[in-house]
């Protein structure tokens, strides 16, 4: 099978090496108490790369996504973001790091008592520093990037309401204008669509992707449903089981990986 990476590699100069990749998993170990969650995990992602990750509940998608984050730390192995070390990082490193790599969640992405302005600009705290980032709660800083960013997800005239006034779907778009002021180089999404119909999922997916797309951003986006897997939205499926890659290729090889996909969702434990 051709490596289904090969497309989405930078390269320099004739003979030169591939860039380092945006993502590296050597041998990755992760545990809660006695429970191996990640059993020795190695992968790579390419930069620029659109990934979507599959599995069962307990599967270690979440794990694996709150590794890559920086956000958690393997008990075993290496973990590298844009080839750096996240175990190794402290204090500003670990800042500017976690600034290059944005995370969207499922559920709880907005803060309730903020209005969307304040939770739009909450993308940029990596940039200022504290007393900006506090100054900012009362008298709202680089709101022409939050207006700009609203206007891109189609939610221009919502820039004063609270969260609990928006659907939904609503509520993701303002997670994805964000994303669009923080301006990481990785963008990864924790079942970005699982709170919300067919329609809404397949229009929150294609503005993730339409986005990460244009500002040539990795993505990696762990997914419920095969439905919203396809080839124009992702370059790469990886299949985890037991905390282990089960299998890898292109989105439209999943038709031919029935048995295998099938014993992926069935399997861990919720």
């Amino acid at each position: 099978m051709d490596d289904p990476r090969a497309n989405r590699r930078s390269v320099g100069a004739a003979g030169s090496a591939p860039a380092e990749p945006a993502l590296r998993l050597e041998g990755v170990v992760k545990r809660y108490g006695a429970r191996t969650v990640l059993d020795g995990l190695s992968l790579e992602i390419a930069r620029g790369e659109r990934v979507a990750l599959i599995g069962a509940s307990g599967s270690g998608k979440t794990t694996l996504l709150r590794l890559l984050a920086g956000l958690a730390w393997p008990d075993a192995g290496r973990v590298l973001a844009l080839g750096r070390d996240t175990s190794r990082l402290g204090g500003a490193a670990l800042r500017a790091t976690r600034r290059d790599l944005g995370l969207l969640l499922q559920s709880e992405n907005l803060v309730p008592g903020l209005r969307v302005a304040h939770n739009v600009l909450m993308g940029r705290l990596g940039h200022w520093s504290a007393l900006r980032a506090l100054v900012s709660l009362v008298v709202p800083q680089e709101l022409e990037r939050a207006r700009d960013a609203l206007a891109r997800v189609e939610l221009a005239d919502r820039l004063w309401a609270l969260p609990g006034e928006l659907s939904g779907g609503q509520q993701q778009r303002v997670a994805i204008a964000r994303l669009l002021v923080q301006q990481p180089a990785v963008w990864l999404a924790d079942e970005p669509t699982a709170s919300l119909d067919v329609r809404l999922g397949n229009e929150v997916l294609d503005l993730l992707v339409a986005t990460a797309r244009e500002r040539a951003a990795t993505l990696v986006a762990s997914l419920h449903a095969l439905e919203l897997i396809d080839d124009a939205r992702f370059d790469r499926v990886i299949a985890l089981r037991d905390g282990r890659v089960a299998w890898q290729g292109r989105p439209r090889e999943l038709v031919a990986q029935r048995e295998l996909v099938a014993a992926t969702f069935a399997r861990g434990e919720h």
